[in-house]
């Protein structure tokens, strides 16, 4: 596959597999990956979980929100994986939409649940991880609609993922 002509940025909530099928489809569209949230920590020096604790959601947010900005400004096609509450300001979605092919990767609750279960770097789920992934994901149910490909990723391996992203390039360009 040839090089994309824009960015692709993967969205959806945590734990469908943007970080992971980050890494392949860069490496099949031959192009540099760009995970935000690690971008979030390389920038502010602190983790994600430490961002939140010692200066909130908002605060965090707005470091999305930039980080987000400058990886878009780039002029190289890259493959972008958002944290999965990226989407929610409008000013992220405008983003992403104008400059990137935007795939949103989704899975099945429980899927998802067994994913980010022992992860003890996802902020929002401190306590009943169940109850709370149930909870965002009720929140979300529509925050990831405006992407032009959707992709469930509950019963694919990576490479059947990175085999759709591929294709709706094509389609799409």
């Amino acid at each position: 596959m040839e090089r994309p002509r824009q960015h692709v940025a993967l969205i959806g909530f945590m734990g469908t597999g943007k970080s992971t099928v980050s890494k392949e489809l860069a490496a099949r569209l031959i192009c540099d990956v760009i995970d935000i949230d690690a971008e979030i920590v390389r920038r502010e020096g602190a983790s994600i979980a430490d961002i939140f604790e010692t200066r909130g959601e908002a605060e965090f947010r707005a470091a999305e929100t930039a980080a987000l900005a400058d990886v878009i400004d780039r002029a190289e096609p890259l493959v972008i994986a958002t944290g999965g509450g990226a989407v929610l300001a409008e000013h992220n979605r405008k983003l992403m939409l104008e400059g990137s092919f935007v795939v949103s990767l989704s899975a099945d609750p429980s899927q998802i649940i067994a994913r980010v279960s022992q992860d003890p770097d996802r902020p929002l789920l401190q306590g009943d991880v169940a109850g709370r992934v149930y909870k965002l994901l009720e929140d979300r149910k529509h925050a990831y609609d405006f992407a032009h490909l959707a992709i469930d990723t509950t019963h694919l391996t990576v490479q059947e993922v990175v085999d759709q992203i591929e294709r709706g390039l094509k389609q799409r360009f």
